[in-house]
């Protein structure tokens, strides 16, 4: 994943214009969708795994390779490609992607990347392109800019997601400890397995816990994507509560 201060990559105005187009038609068409360390953020893998009617457990058993980073103790989840020549991603044919619709929020940025990091005022971003020595979808193609292709790719709810995590992730970095075992697995649990998560919150009678009110309670236990979207909201206020004991958007009954 390209880092936010990656020197190589320079900078891309949220205004400023670039031209490209992918497309069966573009010679190149699927060479992106291979060999790749994808990262696959929380909000990926429940859209993922709702299109392939999946539990989490089945779905980051078959399809990830999950790791704990060092520096903060929180999850790296990236796609396993298949083992066969060229390493293709699972999800690819002849064709294109098979999961379109729910496309990971890397693959839908590309050739655009975003660099994000936490600011007095909340999330500072960056924009960079991406131009590989394969790729042409650059020789031509409609004009862009960065808010017209996140826009027209549907990023908004991904960087919205993908943010908190991030959020998260920083906060614990600026404390320089680590989560511990527990509130690894704690972390691992809420934020990727989150049909389990919302077993434990009904087992654990978490609501019990908090003010929350019935209207957020019933949207995060719905076995849907709606569900699953609130859940993960949830469990980014959870894991910030019982981290550094508050969060300005969840309190304690």
């Amino acid at each position: 994943m390209p880092n936010d201060t990656d020197p190589s990559l320079p900078d891309l105005a949220p205004d400023e214009h670039f031209c490209f187009d992918c497309n069966p038609q573009v010679p190149c068409f699927n060479r992106c969708c291979a060999e790749l360390t994808l990262p696959l953020t929380p909000y990926d893998v429940l859209r993922l795994r709702r299109h392939l009617s999946l539990d989490s457990k089945t779905f980051l058993t078959s399809y990830t390779t999950m790791q704990t980073m060092p520096e903060t103790g929180f999850t790296l989840c990236t796609l396993t490609m298949n083992k066969e020549p060229g390493e293709p991603c699972p999800f690819v044919s002849p064709v294109g992607c098979m999961v379109y619709e729910d496309r990971p929020s890397a693959c839908r940025s590309y050739p655009l990347g975003r660099g994000t990091r936490l600011g007095a005022q909340g999330v500072i971003e960056r924009f960079f392109l991406i131009k590989e020595d394969h790729c042409h979808g650059f020789d031509e193609g409609p004009e862009r800019t960065p808010i017209s292709w996140f826009e027209d790719q549907g990023l908004s709810p991904y960087n919205a997601s993908n943010d908190r995590y991030m959020r998260l992730m920083s906060l614990v970095s600026a404390g320089k400890k680590p989560l511990d075992e527990r509130m690894q697995s704690m972390a691992r649990l809420a934020l990727y397995y989150g049909d389990e998560f919302r077993q434990m919150i009904t087992k654990m009678r978490i609501f019990k816990r908090l003010s929350l009110s019935q209207e957020r309670q019933e949207r995060i236990l719905r076995d849907d994507m709606d569900g699953d979207a609130a859940c993960l909201d949830f469990a980014y206020d959870w894991m910030e509560l019982i981290i550094f004991g508050a969060c300005d958007t969840l309190t304690r009954a």
